[in-house]
């Protein structure tokens, strides 16, 4: 058996010589020269305790952030929609229900968005279909409705993806 000595206790342990270097200690007199002003300078605000520079501030000069024109203008009720064209339900068997998740699993959709599927109108589809999606085109739905099929707006749940599996 081996004796107490071979093993390395936590408290043996030492930083490799040059990974760590002591602290300055400023204010501890003339002789350390980080004495009287502690390096930071004679007065201005800098110099005070409790300095503390806010992000973007340049000393009272106008920033950046606000001298830049600002143009545009960003929707905050915009939806996002995953995109799929009728051409690309081909793959699905007459009379199979299609849903977000089908489309997913299916691997028509890689991801789902935010909002769901949108149905669009490019290509063709010469199946009956029940399509449950949560938007879709006039082109689409006329073109779903002539194969026989029927088109359906429902609300989007997202199911939460199990992280323990």
């Amino acid at each position: 058996m081996a004796s107490e000595d071979d093993f390395t206790r936590l408290g043996d342990l030492r930083a490799t010589p040059g990974a760590t270097r002591q602290r300055t200690r400023v204010g501890r007199g003339t002789g350390s020269g980080h004495g009287k002003t502690s390096r930071r300078g004679h007065k201005g605000q800098q110099s005070r305790s409790g300095y503390s520079k806010k992000p973007g501030f340049e000393g009272g000069q106008m920033p950046l952030q606000r001298r830049l024109p600002k143009r545009g203008f960003r929707n905050i009720f915009k939806k996002g929609y995953s995109e799929v064209n009728v051409g690309k339900l081909a793959r699905f068997d007459a009379g199979v229900a299609v849903d977000a998740a089908a489309l997913e699993a299916s691997g028509v959709v890689r991801k789902l968005a935010a909002d769901g599927v949108r149905l669009l109108g490019s290509g063709s589809v010469d199946r009956a279909l029940t399509i449950k999606v949560q938007g879709c085109s006039e082109s689409a739905r006329r073109k779903v409705e002539a194969a026989g099929g029927s088109v359906e707006i429902v609300p989007f749940r997202a199911e939460k993806k199990d992280s323990s599996a």
